[in-house]
């Protein structure tokens, strides 16, 4: 048979040619598929406006719009999505935790119900997911009611975004968790990665949160999980995906970076498609997301992160201070560089991302993102929630349904307080919260403590300030307070030495007993120390004074001699007790503050928000307003040395 075909093979060769030729020729002309990815991060439950916002800093205050809101981030998404039916929507984590009243009241089920109808497809969780624990985070996905004592609580499936009145559908978006692992089980909390076909070509977006969330959630809410490294398990499931004939890959990660200058003081107005400097630390070090991309498989070819709260386009519009333009993107371990993008938070920005793929080789053979605010001032977005308001109506529903807690006056401030620190790590907020947890614990019988701490992560923004609208002396409400303050943390008092009491300050310093970043404590009236930014780690706390401060009574008063704990950097009575109040948080090592794992004599106490609410109505008619500026408050309360 062989030696018959023998004379024909030379024809069947130029026939084959051209057959390929042909085909060749065909695939060529064959257009890439394009598909639309819409991200956006640290949506915290932020239902409503969290305020105005530019495209970068040198916008003027007045010609910021206002942005964000849930209506208007369904709105913008059915508008890039009308542009494009391949399209995918996904977040970097944080949607739901540290969020305002409207959607913490109930236990966060407002934010997944908007977040539903905006229309989310898949997102990383991020530390905040972690906050009441995996299995709360479950039942937000899975759906049913908040159950306290064995029966629905009050606050749960009011239903208003969901299928029917008194329940509660949970996530129709599917939370990723690649990196975290159950213990018990040796298998991923949640999937590892969602994957979406169009036009038979899949991509496949893999969920991780940052490996160092047990550092900076409560330990009882990671209790039970592993957190694996977050390139290595990238890296792991591209062979799995490939597999699978999957050549697209999207990385949504809880980790981030800033914009900063090359230069110390040079020019950094944070544009929102910027990528200034590469992201790369203000001492030239490689950033956190810098550092995770730079060791990712050649196969990732987006990464869309979050967590720092940040706006950033590193891609091939970046356009550095509004006016650099520039091919950018961080570079994976092949040199090769990456797209990354970040969205702000409290949905300002969007970022609309257009792909293109290759249908014969499934790669993505371009990737081009642009951040875009969420302005609210665009005729054209409000005319559309206009025409179809369920969105609108779910905000509202729930707003009234907060209403009547949200509203009530608590306090008069005389001027704001926000979360912002100085060169020394104080903050004005982080001052007043420290006073309300000693304020509630400073009773014998509740603790009897005669100092507080804060962890100044959970001071949030923008702490006690007015609206724009408003002016001072301004009427603080509930809603206010909860904003500065609404992790529902209790509060724990227990027994410390001066000695602990040292090296719990010196644990807020880069390499002190493992600690990884700079994390200044607020202290309560009556504590000042003074640190040194040049001496070596562990060695940074120079002095220590105690003066004792009744702050139970209006103004708060001295009432005993000023104790010196620490003089020159010497512990002067190193087992000397003291009674020392945190947040549950810190107390179980939360910030990396393990000092506190060792106090005794532990006595709980209240929420955290109830000590803040319970302090402030001190200050309200027929009494004084809260001064911040008034001498009995003893600030500045930290100071920074040489």
């Amino acid at each position: 048979m062989q030696t018959h075909l023998r004379p024909l093979l030379p024809a069947l060769a130029l026939a084959l040619s051209a057959v390929f030729a042909a085909g060749t020729s065909h695939a060529a002309a064959i257009a890439p598929i394009k598909v639309k990815i819409v991200g956006f991060n640290d949506y915290h439950g932020t239902l409503e406006s969290p305020g105005t916002f530019g495209a970068n800093t040198s916008v003027p205050s007045a010609s910021r719009p206002a942005v964000g809101g849930a209506e208007y981030l369904a709105a913008y998404v059915a508008q890039m999505r009308a542009s494009n039916p391949n399209t995918v929507v996904v977040g970097g984590g944080d949607f739901i935790g540290a969020s305002p009243l409207i959607s913490a009241l109930f236990y966060d089920e407002p934010a997944v119900e908007t977040l539903n109808k905006i229309g989310v497809d898949f997102s990383a969780v991020g530390n905040h997911e972690f906050d009441k624990g995996k299995d709360e985070l479950r039942r937000l996905q899975m759906g049913g009611c908040k159950l306290v004592g064995g029966v629905p609580d009050a606050n749960s499936c009011k239903g208003f975004g969901s299928s029917a009145p008194g329940t509660f559908d949970g996530a129709k978006f599917k939370w990723l968790s690649a990196n975290v692992m159950e213990t018990a089980t040796g298998r991923t909390l949640l999937p590892a990665y969602g994957v979406k076909s169009f036009n038979g070509v899949k991509i496949a977006f893999i969920g991780m949160t940052l490996k160092g969330t047990p550092g900076i959630v409560t330990p009882t809410g990671v209790a039970g999980l592993k957190f694996l490294d977050e390139a290595d398990t990238v890296n792991a499931l591209v062979p799995k995906l490939r597999a699978q004939g999957i050549e697209a890959i999207v990385v949504l990660v809880h980790q981030g970076g800033f914009q900063n200058a090359a230069v110390a003081g040079g020019f950094n107005n944070s544009d929102i498609n910027g990528c200034l400097n590469n992201l790369n630390n203000s001492d030239g070090s490689n950033s956190e997301i810098g550092k995770i991309v730079s060791r990712l498989d050649k196969a990732v070819d987006l990464v869309i992160s979050a967590h720092t709260h940040a706006a950033y386009n590193c891609s091939k519009n970046s356009k550095d201070n509004g006016s650099t333009a520039r091919s950018a993107g961080l570079p994976n371990k092949a040199g090769r560089l990456v797209p990354v993008t970040s969205a702000s938070a409290f949905g300002r920005v969007l970022t609309e991302i257009d792909l293109q793929i290759d249908p014969i080789s499934r790669d993505v053979i371009d990737v081009s993102p642009i951040n875009r605010l969420v302005d609210r001032t665009n005729a054209s977005v409000t005319a559309a929630i206009a025409a179809q308001p369920e969105v609108k109506e779910v905000v509202a529903a729930y707003k009234a349904a907060a209403s009547p807690l949200a509203s009530q006056v608590i306090a008069v401030i005389t001027a704001g307080m926000s979360n912002a620190a100085n060169a020394a790590g104080e903050m004005e907020a982080g001052d007043l919260i420290a006073d309300a947890q000693l304020q509630a614990t400073q009773p014998a019988a509740l603790g009897g403590a005669s100092v507080a701490f804060m962890n100044a992560g959970g001071v949030r923004s923008p702490g006690f300030v007015k609206p724009a609208a408003a002016s001072y002396p301004y009427a603080l409400s509930y809603a206010d307070a909860f904003t500065a303050q609404p992790f529902g943390n209790s509060l724990v008092t227990m027994t410390l030495t001066a000695q602990q009491i040292k090296d719990v300050l010196e644990q807020q310093f880069v390499g002190c007993k493992g600690q990884g970043t700079q994390r200044i404590m607020q202290v309560s009236n009556g504590l000042r120390y003074s640190w040194s930014a040049s001496a070596p780690a562990c060695a940074k706390i120079v002095n220590v004074a105690l003066t004792p401060t009744d702050v139970s009574v209006y103004p708060p008063q001295v009432s005993g001699p000023t104790d010196n704990l620490v003089i020159n950097g010497v512990v002067q009575n190193p087992s000397k007790t003291y009674r020392v109040t945190v947040n549950n948080f810190m107390a179980t090592g939360g910030d990396g503050f393990t000092t506190f794992i060792g106090g005794a004599n532990v006595l709980g106490g209240a929420q955290d928000i109830d000590a803040l609410v319970a302090y402030l109505s001190g200050y309200k008619a027929p009494a004084a307003p809260y001064n911040p500026s008034s001498a009995v408050f003893s600030k500045p309360r930290i100071s920074q040395l040489p």
